[in-house]
């Protein structure tokens, strides 16, 4: 299993680089949802950059304070050391004037940090990561973090099949082998929880979220974007894998409601 999950990284990653360096056809973010507008500010776009500043890749994150944006590990991982970001929810219709993928007049830059757990070879067991930003981003507010063991409830919570979450990111909007839609627009949907603690597969550090025509879902290029807790700003955690490469069926989510990482989320507040 690891090893297929080394190839899902490397194919996301791959993916994720040619749309952050080449114009596709038209280019967008989660699946079957719709333009979040002003709905989450705190959410913004990432670009990884290696320690020359050359970009890397893309990936979505949030806002937790005016300096700490809270994404996933294998976007903050090795080769990149840093990365820009960008709060605009349409970044697409102003590439050139906001300086994209190189950094403009309203993007920050920031270090990047990864989970002291994370290992590339098996990314999906501690997919965390942080930038730490070199100005402060002030907003009224910001995405928050859940308590301790707060989903664990999902497990045994009667009607768990109607819980939803409000992913959100800058990722493709849709792909097909003829087709692919990745617009850079900040976007949301409402995916259904799916499994959760379950043993092998997801484990007790993440869950499987809906990705279909009705709920909606996350593609290349939302990882590290938050999954709030139905429509709360309460972050349950960051989108981190798919399960094939049409993003369909079901989405990946790390969560980050266990101790080891709400407490290493806590040392950049100190």
């Amino acid at each position: 299993m690891n090893q297929s999950k080394m190839n899902l990284k490397i194919a996301v990653l791959t993916i994720a680089l040619l749309v952050a360096m080449i114009s596709v056809t038209s280019v967008m973010a989660v699946t079957d949802g719709e333009p979040d507008g002003n709905d989450h500010p705190y959410v913004g776009l990432m670009i990884a950059k290696d320690a020359d500043g050359n970009p890397l890749w893309r990936c979505s994150g949030t806002l937790i304070s005016p300096t700490l944006y809270l994404t996933a590990g294998h976007c903050t991982d090795a080769p990149s050391v840093s990365a820009t970001i960008w709060f605009e929810s349409d970044v697409e219709s102003n590439r050139a004037a906001l300086g994209y993928p190189f950094g403009g007049p309203t993007s920050v830059d920031g270090t990047n940090y990864v989970h002291p757990d994370y290992d590339t070879n098996a990314f999906f067991l501690a997919d965390l990561g942080m930038v730490v930003l070199e100005e402060p981003v002030y907003m009224s507010e910001y995405g928050t973090l859940p308590e301790l063991d707060q989903l664990d409830q999902l497990k045994t919570k009667r009607g768990k099949q109607n819980q939803t979450f409000t992913a959100v990111g800058y990722g493709l909007q849709q792909i097909n082998p003829v087709f692919v839609q990745a617009e850079l627009i900040r976007m949301q949907a409402t995916p259904r929880l799916i499994q959760i603690n379950v043993p092998g597969f997801t484990g007790d550090f993440s869950m499987l979220l809906s990705n279909n025509h009705s709920t909606g879902g996350t593609c290349f290029g939302d990882s590290g974007g938050p999954n709030f807790i139905g429509d709360s700003n309460v972050i349950a955690g960051v989108t981190s894998f798919g399960i094939n490469g049409n993003c369909a069926g079901t989405g990946g989510v790390y969560r980050i409601d266990r101790a080891d990482d709400l407490n290493w989320i806590a040392e950049f507040f100190d």
